[in-house]
């Protein structure tokens, strides 16, 4: 079984593309990079159709200039500067940091090919746009991520795109076409070779807990530059939890200096948009959750006022320890929830267009203490966690912002939401939650705990001891053991 296992590892890494494209064509002719490899990038000329948007794209571009790298209306960078650091990028992973495929081969063997005084080399890379019309019955988001890479067995190289994010893509697997010479330089063995893909699906994205355990910006960027060579596309930072309150929101400052593990462990604002471009330039899009009304103790470290259930013993007020929930019939959290969506959002929606509310775990127990409430009953609450939930998505909206919510607030709340809210499932091991609410006419993510979580993989949160033999191990855990053959 394991020798089974080495014999399909080794033809994967073989070919060393990661995710393997939806269609490949390999010859076996040899190409190298070259050291003053250039970057020819062709935008898109108008059909008369799209004229409009051309225009617009095109006046971006006349106004980008080295001292203005951005998009004039929301801060983002312009095709130039986006694609021209993705190629440096690319070559500097291809020239300097590529690595001999010694063990894709029996010891001895001779793979390496000959350095002759004369290589062909490719000296110019072609990133051609085209228009999303040319690209048949594909879907908007699948144009736009979708690419082609053709060279030629004597070095032409080129890139047809859609948009500069199929091209960000595109880079990410010319890289992977290429491996270091043990002497020097770098080369590809696959010429001629075509290669075509896109995306299957439209959110591919990973969720960071940074409140719960300290994570450093630095850290997320790692994380995003591997998210790029995967081409996951969507970071959700998991921003805020009863535990801790990292990140800093100057209109409120003692969130942070209050709610925050120490003073060393805080965002501050220029961290999250350094991360967000740091995003944008791999084409992974970093948007930020703040988990309301439930997971909110950390907000009662500064304001108490605002949170009912903190300070008290947790099982019977909460899922998890801490125990702390906002209040839902105080005068005093919506102008609270306004300073703080406001500061936050006018900063975050440069660089994304999705915010996270969170909505999840909330405890009807918690309001037994509330003194605006002082009721468990559902029918109670209800009306008070739908006027909540309605005034954070007024106050995105005022953003122009998508919103996401937990699977809880249509499943357990039964809330009614604008159409274009997208709901995360994130319970159990069943498609139950994702039909019940696609059934409602959500969008719909699916992250099931059960399958995706990593901190859900041996135990339960309250019993997570290894040495328990009562302990479940689940999925991915489970899966990495039968792997291993354990």
């Amino acid at each position: 079984m394991r020798s089974f296992l080495w014999y399909c590892t080794l033809v994967g890494f073989s070919i060393a593309l990661w995710p393997q494209p939806k269609q490949i064509e390999l010859g076996s002719s040899t190409l190298w990079l070259s050291p003053n490899a250039q970057l020819d990038y062709r935008p898109r000329t108008a059909p008369s159709s799209d004229y409009g948007a051309w225009l617009w794209t095109a006046v971006q571009r006349m106004i980008a200039s080295p001292h203005n790298t951005t998009n004039p209306q929301d801060g983002r960078i312009s095709s130039d500067v986006l694609l021209q650091s993705a190629f440096e990028r690319m070559k500097h992973n291809v020239l300097d940091r590529g690595f001999v495929p010694k063990k894709f081969y029996p010891r001895g063997a001779q793979f390496e090919p000959a350095l002759e005084d004369k290589k062909l080399c490719i000296e110019r890379l072609l990133i051609e746009e085209y228009s999303r019309h040319d690209m048949g019955n594909l879907e908007r988001q699948e144009k736009s991520e979708a690419y082609t890479i053709e060279v030629s067995k004597d070095g032409h190289a080129l890139i047809k795109t859609a948009s500069p994010l199929g091209a960000l893509h595109a880079l990410e697997t010319f890289a992977q076409l290429f491996f270091a010479h043990s002497s020097s330089g770098s080369y590809s063995p696959y010429a001629p070779l075509l290669i075509k893909d896109g995306p299957k699906f439209e959110h591919r994205g990973l969720n960071l807990d940074i409140a719960r355990n300290w994570i450093s910006p630095a850290d997320v960027m790692r994380t995003i530059e591997a998210m790029a060579a995967c081409k996951l596309n969507k970071l959700h930072l998991h921003a805020t939890d009863a535990q801790s309150w990292p990140i800093e929101i100057p209109a409120l400052p003692d969130l942070a200096m209050k709610g925050a593990y120490s003073p060393e462990q805080v965002w501050r604002t220029e961290d999250l948009e350094a991360v967000q471009l740091h995003g944008e330039y791999r084409g992974v899009e970093v948007f930020v959750e703040i988990d309301l009304p439930g997971h909110t103790t950390s907000i009662g470290n500064a304001y108490p006022h605002l949170v009912t259930a903190k300070d008290v013993p947790w099982p019977q007020y909460a899922l998890e320890p801490p125990s702390g929930q906002l209040r839902l019939n105080s005068s005093e959290v919506p102008p609270f929830i306004d300073s703080l969506l406001h500061d936050l959002l006018t900063r975050t929606s440069r660089y994304s267009s999705l915010f996270h509310l969170g909505g999840d775990e909330l405890n009807l127990n918690a309001y037994l203490l509330d003194p605006t409430v002082k009721s468990s009953s559902h029918q109670v609450l209800q009306p008070l966690v739908q006027a909540f939930i309605n005034h954070v998505i007024s106050v995105a909206a005022t953003h122009s912002l998508t919103v996401i919510m937990w699977e809880e607030m249509v499943l357990d709340w039964n809330l009614t939401l604008p159409s274009d809210v997208v709901v995360q499932t994130w319970r159990g091991s069943g498609d139950d939650a994702l039909g019940a609410i696609l059934n409602r006419g959500y969008k719909t993510l699916f992250g099931s705990n059960a399958h995706w979580y990593l901190d859900c993989g041996h135990g339960y949160f309250v019993d997570p001891e290894p040495s328990n033999p009562d302990s479940p191990i689940k999925s991915p855990y489970l899966m990495y053991l039968k792997a291993k053959g354990i």
